[in-house]
């Protein structure tokens, strides 16, 4: 389904994604209050959807399985290092955020606003290096059923996004609003007006 040799550098960005978000995952604060479990199971069932989607062929998908792009040489490659800057923005999202990470719409005890790193021009960083690897891999693939995975993914992400700043807004108030002015959803803005920052965000 993948070519050799962009099918190993592919292989191995997933690799250090999941083992440093394993590491990383052991170092929280407790969470002090979190979303029901009920909306977490739903965008679970979504996101577990998506990669069965991307990952694996059945022939009752028909046209989904047909290649939305030629198989030349270059595509595979271009997507393998698609996917290695986005894991890399992830992995430096994630250690801005430390220890105030969380898998589900939570916040941790001592929560702060977190605007360095990829903060200070995205307020979800993570979620961007992932779409950006995502993006990488459908390219790889090649198939359609990609293109659908990667569309249920990105609508996943928005709704959590959508809800983590629901909960960060009724947290830090004003400071958020700030931060929400001064940066983008999850592309960047780089014309911000100058003036003091305060604190440290989720994903």
């Amino acid at each position: 389904m993948i070519g050799y040799d962009a099918g190993d550098l592919l292989e191995g960005a997933w690799i250090v994604f999941a083992v440093y978000w394993l590491v990383a995952a052991l170092r929280r604060n407790p969470a002090k209050k979190r979303e029901p479990a009920g909306e977490w199971l739903l965008r679970f069932a979504v996101m577990a959807s998506a990669f069965i989607l991307l990952y694996k062929a059945d022939p009752r998908w028909g046209m989904l399985n047909d290649r939305f792009i030629p198989s030349v040489p270059w595509v595979r490659p271009l997507g393998a290092a698609l996917a290695w800057i986005g894991i890399a923005l992830a992995i430096w999202a994630r250690h801005h955020i430390g220890r105030y990470w969380s898998g589900s719409v939570s916040l941790r005890t001592d929560h702060q606003l977190i605007r360095t790193g990829p903060y200070s021009r995205i307020r979800h960083p993570i979620y961007t290096g992932i779409l950006m690897a995502l993006a990488g891999t459908v390219l790889v693939i090649g198939r359609y059923r990609g293109l659908l995975a990667f569309a249920l993914i990105l609508a996943g992400f928005i709704w959590k996004s959508k809800r983590e700043e629901k909960l960060l807004a009724s947290e830090f108030g004003p400071a958020f609003e700030e931060h929400k002015r001064l940066t983008g959803f999850f592309l960047p803005r780089w014309s911000q007006p100058t003036g003091p920052r305060s604190g440290d965000s989720r994903p």
